[in-house]
């Protein structure tokens, strides 16, 4: 689970920068008298360590830092957002001297209803500095948008973002198909739009025996009235909420618990989450947490409890599939933490023994699933060393791709797998600029020097194969880049499509003139497939995300009397072009800065018809 280094001297950094893995992780650095310095995260651990010793200036605090340390230890992590709650917990348990500030910008996500004149309901992570309610945490976005999507259906809550809201002039679609009250042009009173968000907030409390109850009471109340409308809508709205809560009543009472239940198998293991909320079940969700090879189930669970609800607000009640050590107290410490009694049962009978069945289940079969994906992505990197005749399996490997439309809007991609798959997280993106539209030599050769030429000046990280989506021509504007920077120790291989465009009759050129076709059934080519279908989709979405940017900006551009001042503040205005193109002549002469007849220009412009100056409201 851990990689460590101490020295009998000095410490040498470089070197144990340069035997970690590109895995993301927490790394901590100890001096002499095992005082800890410092903690920080990692998106990839051998770049972040190496960043400390790479030789480049640092500021007084990093470099006093650096010279008292004796050794690191390193904890490999799935994600950046695991290094990250382990860091959180490592930094507040124990206090490392040189940790000034924390970046806590990730979170479990929760829902916002916000206290403004119009609330709007939303999906929210990170800080919970915006002013209002939240709901949560959930165990994922997933349940997050499932419980958006019931207040929208349920109560017409808006969740346009406040530049849209403030700039629209009709409803939206939202309204027409009864998912919003059009708060944006007062379709609904204000007294009535807080009465949808009251009774979002007590079902979002759990409270919808009570809300239930209430709008009962006011259905009776308009019928008396002979207010008929009203009542029926209020009708409809309480059979929607019993049938829900009859669906989600479990036991005799509504339910607010955790299943938990951990498989293993050898050194992998797996927990599987189950959680309901006031009677609703929000899903399940998989952990894999890595393990030092020797921990049992009941040590993984423990572990797994310990830390994940350190993190989150624990549940009244947490069944576990086994009993784990030291159980009492970390009840205590659970309950001394949410403030309320939590209770942690692995003897449990009826619907909640299935629960434990269920989670346990899906435990194992998540597992499978996941060591059988490592499996097979293991055989297909066997296959590229067998097909390319590489001394050992590929550790890492690279592939270039260019993307365009008629040469406008050129981007390189590059995409990274290691021996378990893809690593986004070091996924790269260049914009190509300074060449001839279309010139797909020039863009390669332009992306893979800046990479390579970063690599050698920084001594960073080299792949082990490096994939060129093209033949020879490009492939010989990847080797004349490496001969340049003389990088060595780097296989080249290009990748040429087949005469029909087919999948699996791709040609593999190779520096030293052969070609290979090696068939739809190599597991080399395949591996080669995976990497190179990804680069082509990383390289489409940066092209077309930089091309509609162009777009969008030169329409402004071209617009006589608008320069970089008045641009920006049109766009600040409304919230981005979409906006600006919603309203209409008078909303844009509103604008500082922006008169009738500019405004006009600017409307018939974006609109493509003729000049129309609207007369003056005023007058």
């Amino acid at each position: 689970m851990s990689h460590s280094s101490t020295a009998e001297h000095a410490f040498d950094g470089k070197a144990f920068a340069a035997s970690l893995s590109t895995a993301p992780g927490v790394y901590r650095m100890y001096a002499a008298d095992e005082t800890l310095l410092y903690v920080g995260k990692a998106g990839a651990l051998r770049k972040r360590v190496g960043s400390y010793f790479n030789g480049s200036p640092k500021n007084a605090r990093i470099m006093l830092m650096l010279s008292q340390v004796a050794r690191m230890e390193v904890t490999v992590t799935r994600t950046e957002a695991e290094a990250l709650l382990l860091e959180n917990q490592l930094i507040k348990s124990l206090g490392p001297r040189y940790n000034v500030a924390l970046r806590d910008d990730k979170s479990y996500p929760y829902v916002l209803l916000t206290r403004e004149r119009w609330p709007r309901i939303a999906l929210h992570r990170g800080p919970r500095s915006h002013n209002g309610r939240y709901f949560g945490p959930y165990p994922g976005v997933t349940a997050v948008r499932e419980t958006l999507n019931l207040m929208h259906k349920l109560f017409g809550l808006r969740s346009c973002e406040d530049s849209v809201f403030r700039n629209r002039t009709r409803p939206c679609l939202q309204h027409q198909i009864g998912r919003c009250l059009a708060p944006c042009v007062e379709r609904v009173s204000e007294q009535e739009y807080g009465q949808a968000i009251h009774r979002a907030a007590m079902f979002l409390d759990g409270r919808s025996d009570a809300l239930i109850h209430e709008l009962s009471q006011q259905m009776q109340a308009a019928s008396d009235a002979l207010e008929f409308e009203q009542a029926a809508r209020l009708r409809d709205l309480v059979k929607s909420l019993r049938s829900m809560h009859n669906r989600q009543f479990v036991d005799g009472q509504a339910l607010d618990l955790d299943a938990l239940a951990c498989a293993m198998d050898g050194a992998n293991a797996c927990v599987m989450l189950l959680s309901f909320r006031d009677g609703r079940n929000l899903g399940t969700r998989a952990f894999f947490p890595r393990t030092n090879g020797q921990d049992s189930a009941e040590e993984v669970l423990a572990a797994f409890v310990s830390q994940y609800y350190s993190e989150q607000a624990a549940p009244a009640e947490i069944l576990l599939d086994r009993e784990i050590e030291e159980a009492g107290l970390i009840q205590a410490a659970l309950s001394e933490a949410s403030g309320q009694r939590v209770q942690l049962k692995w003897k449990v009978r009826n619907e909640r023994a299935g629960y434990i069945e269920l989670v346990s289940r899906n435990a194992q079969a998540a597992l499978v699933q996941e060591l059988s994906s490592r499996g097979a992505q293991r055989v297909r990197s066997e296959g590229l060393q067998a097909l390319l005749e590489l001394p050992a399996a590929p550790n890492r490997v690279e592939c270039f791709d260019i993307s365009h439309t008629m040469g406008e809007a050129t981007v390189a991609s590059c995409v990274v797998f290691d021996a378990n798959g893809p690593v986004s997280s070091q996924y790269r993106r260049y914009n190509i600029t300074g060449i001839t539209p279309g010139d797909d030599y020039a863009a390669m050769h332009q992306a893979l020097e800046r990479r390579f030429r970063k690599a050698v000046e920084q001594d960073g990280v080299l792949p082990d194969v490096l994939l060129i989506d093209g033949g020879a021509g490009q492939l010989a504007q990847a080797q004349s880049v490496l001969d340049g920077l003389a990088v060595q120790g780097v296989m080249l291989v290009g990748v040429a499509k087949g005469p029909q465009r087919r999948a699996g009759e791709e040609t593999l050129v190779l520096p030293d003139g052969r070609s290979l076709r090696p068939g739809a059934a190599s597991p080399g080519l395949q591996f080669i497939q995976q990497v190179r279908d990804e680069a082509h989709r990383f390289a489409i979405t940066g092209h077309r995300a930089r091309r509609q940017k162009a777009r969008n900006t030169s329409r402004l551009e071209d617009i006589e009397g608008i320069g970089p001042r008045r641009r920006a503040a049109l766009l600040r205005h409304f919230g981005g072009l979409g906006g600006l193109k919603a309203a209409g002549q008078a909303e844009i002469a509103r604008v500082e800065g922006i008169n009738a007849a500019l405004a006009a220009r600017i409307y018939a412009n974006l609109h493509g018809l003729p000049e129309v100056v609207l007369a003056d409201e005023s007058t």
